[in-house]
């Protein structure tokens, strides 16, 4: 009845569906790049309102509204429903996003007429797309660090950092192809303002509705059939990923820990709690996305002439040590890899300041920020994500998780919405700032965050039951 021996090609099937939500992640996030210089035009069109660059700019960002609310419903809907249903919720979510986004007029508007209430009902999709943005963020790591041997957690879930970065990557190329699609019609820059930055949202409905129908065919995780009772269903689960005898000596240790359960969050004390929200704020207000949502401003500014082709290889450098992370993280772990990218990084941006303030040749600063995104991307990118999805104890990480995610959005907001003012006042201010934050970042990785290489999910309940003593 139980498979006796594990299969690799199970545990691969079912990480791979959990990943593609990760692709997703990355696919809505940067969408909205190719997509906003149409969008703006067409709503400048609008005759009943002034589309300003201010309604412009929280119109561009507005997903991030819905990130943050999605992180923090992500543990209730976790715990309730599960993690399988709730993911599958985060695709149809992503699908009803991309079919609003291209088509905002539905029902209630004349389309290709810009109005008020057009840009409302936008807004309205795109925050949808960012919940399940939120969603998908907390739940994807969540998922794979449930189903995966404790001796390949970090290697599989850092498999979602490299395909939320790849999912950049991907819809980089996609808005890319779409205008060249047009590229010899005499009439491209309208269609892309009327037609081009719809397509673009559409794309995503291909990949969405794909996960939303794959998710379908994966199974809950063990430790959420096992807290609910389900212990043949989950027993099913770990045979065919561990074989008979080792999923019931893991059985047997979720259960352990599950007759422990309590409702407050904090009954494994603050510290647990600490560590997991305050890896999640380091990760965001080191600087990484003022970078990458800015690249090409940034290489402008440093005299860069063809700052998009630099973007591009700088996402190839970005994929390109996020699998540094997959390949070492269980080899090295997780600690070294984080304070080695903290260090990186801060050489990186005192780099970069100490260019505005020197006269160095152009390629010092622009290698700086070469290196200062390549070091992100081997530790901080995937590792945060490892120790979020591994951290907590069984009967705490869905609120915890929620909590930490949540976290990691509302200060993703801040980074982005303070860099360009911040960047404007002073160049060598901001990224002084970040360098030092890196260093900061390092000390308290060394000082307080404990090392999770090898150790299971149910490990960690007593680790920080030490902290109750």
């Amino acid at each position: 009845m139980y498979r006796q021996k594990g299969s690799p090609v199970y545990l691969f099937s079912i990480v791979l569906v959990a990943v593609i939500g990760g692709l997703l992640f990355g696919y809505d996030t940067a969408v909205i790049s190719g997509a906003e210089k149409g969008l703006q035009a067409f709503f400048k069109g609008a005759s009943d309102f002034n589309y300003t660059d201010g309604l412009h700019g929280f119109t561009s960002s507005s997903a991030l509204i819905g990130c943050i609310i999605g992180a923090f419903i992500s543990g209730i809907l976790a715990s309730n429903l599960g993690r399988k249903k709730t993911l599958f919720v985060a695709g149809v979510l992503f699908l009803l996003s991309a079919l609003g986004s291209y088509f905002p007029e539905f029902l209630f508007f004349q389309k290709g007429v810009a109005t008020k209430g057009l840009l409302v009902a936008f807004n309205c999709y795109r925050i949808l797309g960012g919940v399940g943005v939120g969603l998908a963020s907390a739940l994807c790591p969540m998922y794979i660090a449930e189903v995966a041997p404790a001796s390949k957690k970090g290697k599989l879930v850092s498999w979602n950092q490299f395909a939320i970065i790849f999912g950049q990557l991907v819809v980089y190329f996609v808005n890319y192809l779409i205008i060249r699609s047009h590229a010899n019609d005499p009439a491209v820059v309208e269609w892309t303002n009327a037609v081009g930055w719809r397509v673009m949202f559409l794309s995503e409905a291909v990949p969405a509705g794909l996960f939303a129908l794959l998710i379908l065919l994966v199974p809950e995780t063990p430790r959420f059939l096992v807290l609910n009772h389900r212990d043949d269903e989950a027993l099913t689960v770990l045979s065919n990923i561990n074989g008979e005898a080792k999923a019931r000596e893991i059985i047997s240790e979720i259960k352990d820990t599950a007759v422990e359960k309590k409702e407050n969050i904090l009954a494994y004390g603050l510290m647990v709690v600490f560590i997991g929200c305050m890896l999640s704020v380091f990760q965001q207000v080191i600087g990484i996305n003022a970078v990458l949502y800015f690249a090409p401003r940034i290489f402008e500014s440093m005299g860069v002439s063809n700052n998009m082709l630099f973007t591009v290889i700088m996402g190839v450098i970005n994929i390109s040590f996020t699998l540094v992370a997959v390949f070492t993280v269980e080899k090295i772990g997780r600690k070294p890899l984080l304070i080695t990218g903290s260090l990186g990084m801060a050489l990186g941006a005192f780099g970069v300041a100490l260019s505005n303030v020197v006269n160095l040749p152009a390629f010092i600063p622009v290698l700086s920020i070469m290196i200062y995104s390549a070091c992100f991307m081997f530790s901080w990118g995937p590792i945060c994500w490892v120790y979020i999805a591994e951290l907590f104890p069984n009967t705490i990480r869905s609120e915890a998780t929620a909590i930490a995610v949540a976290f990691q959005w509302i200060f993703n907001f801040i980074v982005s919405s303070t860099f360009v003012p911040m960047y404007n006042w002073s160049h060598f201010f901001a990224y002084a700032l970040y360098g030092v934050i890196c260093l900061i970042a390092a000390l308290f990785v060394w000082k307080l965050v404990p090392e999770t290489k090898g150790k299971t999910l149910e490990d960690m309940t007593g680790f920080w039951k030490k902290y109750l003593v």
